[in-house]
């Protein structure tokens, strides 16, 4: 696989800050690995994500057309899910967790057939994409605060709070993402962004509630979702997470199981295309 001259000086600056066990100076210095398990990273991407996210990391990749949702492209930096502010990088520990656990109803199976060094590769590998990782600091993670006790008062002011943030313009009244914005919406390439049915789980970050808490806290880079991090204090976002959960019927709580048997037909596509033991990242 070549590399451009811009992406060859990324790759020796992340090997000499891990040669020299720096640590903290950028964004490049979170995790500290051995020169074997980064290098390995280029093969451990060209043999499964490259068919997707493309050779040089621009989205572009041989199955990308086939996909709805497309693949990220990584040259500009800019992730979703993530643990850090609004327009700040990822963490690599943001990166791990979408390489091992995927992104639920996208053609982004989680790796967790891959070891742990592999998968720390492929991080830092992806990493070398954009000269982000390299140039600008990394941001402090969210605080996620504690969880108070649910109760019909913390529902109801979130419930308040959705309208009072204009939620429903995007998600509509009853979150199914029908509302009035809805089909105006476009991502950071724009094309067009269609709002997330918050009536169904997982959502893509993932099922837990601390998923949800991050997502309205960080919002989301590159498309019309933004933070609330600063806007509201850490109880008002739990209680927008007591009022959302509260829009989700049980029979749109997707099992573990169910949701990787959708994935895997989605693997199975691929793998009769010729491309088998390939993954993806978005």
């Amino acid at each position: 696989m070549k590399m451009s001259r811009t992406r060859v000086a990324i790759l020796m600056f992340l090997l000499s800050m891990f040669a020299n066990g720096t640590r903290e100076t950028s964004a490049a210095s979170q995790t500290q690995v051995s020169r074997s398990e980064f290098l390995d990273g280029e093969r451990v991407y060209a043999t499964n994500c490259a068919v997707c996210h493309g050779q040089n990391g621009d989205g572009g990749g041989m199955a990308a057309h086939m996909l709805v949702t497309q693949p990220r492209d990584f040259r500009p930096g800019s992730f979703k899910f993530r643990s850090t502010p609004s327009g700040a990088l990822p963490t690599d520990d943001d990166l791990l967790k979408i390489v091992t656990e995927g992104i639920r109803w996208t053609a982004m199976v989680g790796r967790s057939d891959l070891t742990a060094s592999q998968r720390q590769a492929v991080v830092q590998y992806v990493k070398t994409f954009s000269r982000r990782f390299v140039t600008e600091q990394l941001q402090r993670q969210i605080t996620v605060s504690p969880e108070p006790p649910r109760s019909r008062e913390l529902v109801a002011q979130g419930r308040q709070l959705y309208r009072d943030a204009d939620c429903a313009k995007c998600h509509g009244e009853r979150g199914d993402g029908k509302g009035i914005s809805s089909t105006e919406l476009t991502d950071d390439s724009g094309r067009p962004l269609a709002a997330s049915n918050l009536t169904w789980r997982p959502l893509k970050r993932g099922s837990e509630r601390r998923d949800l808490y991050l997502t309205i806290a960080a919002g989301l880079n590159g498309t019309a979702m933004p933070a609330y991090g600063a806007a509201l204090d850490g109880k008002q976002i739990w209680a927008l997470v007591d009022y959302l959960e509260t829009l989700v019927p049980e029979a749109h709580r997707v099992s573990p199981r169910e949701m990787l048997g959708e994935e895997q037909r989605g693997w199975m596509i691929l793998r009769m295309h010729g491309m088998g033991g390939r993954g993806m990242m978005r």
